[in-house]
């Protein structure tokens, strides 16, 4: 501020037009590099980064001495962003040049807070963590470490405390034998202790001639170059100022130096005027001097006027002049004012500069990658899928036919697996949604939870089908056995030592209403999806699936059996339905009159395994491979019956995978 009043910045009115306030301030340094700043505005916004004073002075001073010189060059000394609660920011430099952040003015850091770790007894350590990233409130991160271990997410930890005082110190005490490197990676995904700061270096720039200034989006070059031309303008206003308040000085002097040499006259006229104004009038005709010297002969006390006082001026006058005339050279000379724009940030950097506060691509200790499966309890549970879509996770199920639902609901399917490992719901709109079965809230009493607390469902949208990724729930292949029909066609194949063996890969089939069908590998849906889900079979208007099966016997051994609203009945290998990659269309699995639709649909492996349909009006009827023979897909099918309609299937025998190991089977 102290070069404000020396008319180095314009003014504008302000608010309410009663006093004026300066456009900008004449900062000596870049204050929005150094600073940073942060906001938003109609349709634009900014994020501006901290800068090292030293640095960015040492850029500027560089920018000076050569105009032409790279960005890359720049970055020689302005190694990147530089934040007041230190932190380390994970890019490296060759990173952070390569992201171009300072040739495009926007990018993405990543920033995280640092930590040590004491070891407080033998086996035990204690986390003592000495930065956190950019505008993160202490506290919150302190309450966000209570938050988890109070919820036994992180049982490596047993307490958090805020021990700070003008430093940063937020200790995190451990389990014994715990890894604090491990606890540290899941503290770093879940709180706020690593975040991304967005770069965005948009700027109101000055229009020349104009109180208005234009936004623009500018790179590292342009605005330091905007900062040393504004200095270099700056400081050619206040010595502009400076020489024009000696100029105003001199100009009274010389006044003073006419009289010096003839008091005794200036006496005189002025004791025999009539007041001020008759005096300054007979001054200035006399000594011919100008008001403003006149004004300020009248003014000056008699005391003055003693030869010591005289000699005084004088001396001032011809030190005001020599001092007008250095000033006069030194705004002649570009060269001069750029070197003392250099020497002022030179001063600057040497009386404010300090340390660099944040590290740049530097690892105190060796980065320990985060793994989600470290931090979670691995145990069995059990899954129960109703009709409605209420899902419900339970430890152990003692009882399968007291398993909980609401009134006029029904199971669909009960499935079990680790915690660890993923379950996928297929949806009646050909979209599946994974999530990890340790993810799915325990019931602590109730019917579960509806679907739609953990997907994000549409209005008519509903379960159909489900499949654990369990490996220990993949079915056993190979030749039928006399027990395979009471176990839903599941087929058994052993080794050389009588041991069930698993299926080396797993596909399912998708029926449409329409009659189409797809094949597709339950592997791709694996990995846990968002809660919009993804999609497996691509469907017209008006189409639903009517459901989704998994393969659990040999491919060329699997029939599909699908049932029309008319009463007609096709079956086709399963191998002739086309298996795809991505979601699609398929194939035509059954032809169907108009308005007819797909009501019922199974895969069938073995001769007693059968489609149990139900009439309209009352009624059932099977589809087994002894009644009816494998044709070809595409075709019209069997008419079952002469008279009347299909109103649906049965509820097949509910098929409970059991958890197996080397001792059972």
């Amino acid at each position: 501020l102290n070069e404000l009043n020396k008319n180095t910045v314009d003014f504008q009115p302000n608010y309410d037009g009663k006093a004026e306030e300066p456009l900008v301030l004449p900062s000596r340094f870049p204050n929005l590099l150094v600073n940073g700043s942060t906001g938003i505005a109609v349709g634009m916004a900014t994020n501006m980064p901290p800068h090292n004073l030293g640095e960015v002075i040492d850029a500027a001073i560089a920018l000076i001495g050569n105009r032409g010189v790279s960005i890359a060059d720049l970055m020689k000394s302005l190694k990147g962003p530089d934040f007041p609660t230190g932190g380390e920011i994970l890019n490296t430099r060759s990173e952070i040049r390569e992201m171009e952040i300072y040739e495009t003015g926007q990018g993405s850091i990543r920033l995280r807070g640092e930590y040590s770790v004491d070891t407080v007894s033998p086996g035990k350590s204690e986390i003592r963590i000495t930065s956190i990233p950019f505008a993160v409130d202490k506290a919150t991160i302190v309450e966000r470490i209570g938050e988890l271990i109070l919820a036994k997410k992180i049982p490596l930890l047993i307490d958090v405390r805020d021990e700070s005082t003008t430093e940063v110190r937020i200790a995190v005490e451990c389990q014994k034998d715990a890894d604090p490197h491990l606890a540290m990676a899941y503290l770093f995904k879940h709180t706020p202790l690593q975040n991304n700061f967005s770069v965005n270096m948009t700027c109101l720039i000055p229009v020349p001639g104009s109180p208005v200034s234009r936004p623009d989006c500018l790179n590292l070059k342009q605005m330091l170059e905007q900062f040393i031309d504004f200095r270099f303008t700056t400081v050619t206003r206040r010595f502009t100022y400076d020489l024009q308040v000696l100029e105003r000085r001199i100009h009274i002097l010389n006044g003073f130096k006419r009289i010096f040499d003839a008091l005794d006259l200036v006496l005189t006229l002025i004791r025999q005027s009539d007041g001020k104004a008759d005096s300054a009038s007979k001054l200035q005709q006399r000594f011919a001097l100008e008001p403003i010297q006149t004004e300020a002969i009248l003014e000056t006390p008699i005391y003055k006027l003693s030869r010591t006082e005289i000699k005084k001026m004088v001396d001032e006058l011809k030190d005001k002049q020599r001092q007008a005339k250095d000033l006069q050279a030194l705004l002649a000379s570009k060269k001069r004012l750029w070197g003392v724009v250099k020497q002022e940030l030179g001063e600057v950097a040497k009386t404010f500069a300090d340390k660099r506060r944040t590290k740049i691509g530097r690892r105190q200790t060796e980065e320990v990658e985060f793994d989600p499966d470290a931090f979670r309890v691995k145990e069995d549970a059990v899954i129960t899928i109703s009709t409605d879509g209420w899902i419900r996770r339970v430890g152990v199920m003692k009882d399968i036919s007291k398993a909980r639902v609401r009134e006029g609901d029904s199971v669909m399917a009960i499935l079990g697996g680790s915690t660890l490992d993923a379950i996928v719901f297929f949806s009646n709109f050909g979209s599946a949604y994974t999530i990890r079965i340790g993810d799915i809230p325990p019931a602590r009493s109730g019917y579960g939870d509806p679907v739609q607390k953990l997907f994000k469902f549409k209005d008519g949208e509903r379960i159909i089908g489900a499949w654990s990724f369990d490996p220990r729930m993949r079915p056993r292949v190979g030749k039928p056995t006399s027990s395979s029909s009471k176990n839903g066609g599941q087929l058994a194949l052993f080794d050389k030592k009588g041991q069930p063996q698993m299926a080396a890969a797993q596909e399912a089939v998708a029926i449409t209403t329409s009659g189409m069908g797809v094949r597709f590998e339950l592997s791709v849906f694996q990995e846990a999806s968002t809660r919009l889900g993804r999609k497996f079979c691509k469907l017209k208007e008006g189409e639903d699936v009517l459901g989704v099966a998994s393969i659990t016997g040999p491919l060329k051994q699997t029939v599909v059996a699908v049932a029309s609203h008319k009463g007609r009945a096709l079956l086709c290998k399963a191998e002739d339905v086309a298996q795809l990659a991505g979601p699609g269309r398929g194939v035509i699995v059954m032809k169907l009159d108009l308005k007819d639709t797909l009501v019922a649909f199974t895969l069938l492996s073995a001769k007693d395994d059968r489609l149990a349909l139900i009439k309209e009006g009352g009624g059932t009827l099977s589809v087994t491979l002894r009644k009816y023979q494998v044709v070809g897909r595409g075709g019209k099918g069997h008419a079952l019956f002469k008279r009347g309609r299909l109103s649906g299937m049965e509820p097949g025998d509910l098929i409970i995978p059991v958890i197996q190991n080397e001792a059972t089977h």
